[in-house]
C-alpha cells in the first residue's frame, strides 16, 4: 500500500524541481537575450555553465517525476517497429 504521505512529500519534491528547473531555463533565455553579436570567451564559458545547470535540473526534475510515479519510457515515437 501507498504510504500517502511519502506520495505527498514526492509531488512536493517534484514541484520544487520543477520550478527550480523553470528558473534555470529562464536564466538561459534572459542570457540569450542580452547575447552580444559575437560571444567572446567569457559568454561561451557563462553560457556552458548555464546549460550545465538546466541539464542537471533537469535530470532532477526526471528523477523526482520517476519518484512520484510520472515515469515514462520515451517520448520519442517508434521507428517502424
Amino acid at each position: 500500500m501507498t504510504d500517502p504521505n511519502n506520495a505527498s512529500d514526492d509531488r512536493q519534491l517534484l514541484r520544487r524541481a520543477a520550478a527550480a528547473h523553470s528558473a534555470a531555463a529562464q536564466d538561459v533565455e534572459a542570457f540569450l537575450r542580452r547575447l552580444p553579436d559575437v560571444p567572446g570567451p567569457a559568454e561561451i564559458t557563462e553560457y556552458a555553465n548555464l546549460l550545465t545547470r538546466e541539464e542537471q535540473l533537469r535530470n532532477d526534475r526526471a528523477t523526482a517525476a520517476d519518484a512520484a510515479g510520472l515515469t515514462i519510457g520515451s517520448l520519442e515515437p517508434d521507428q517502424g517497429q
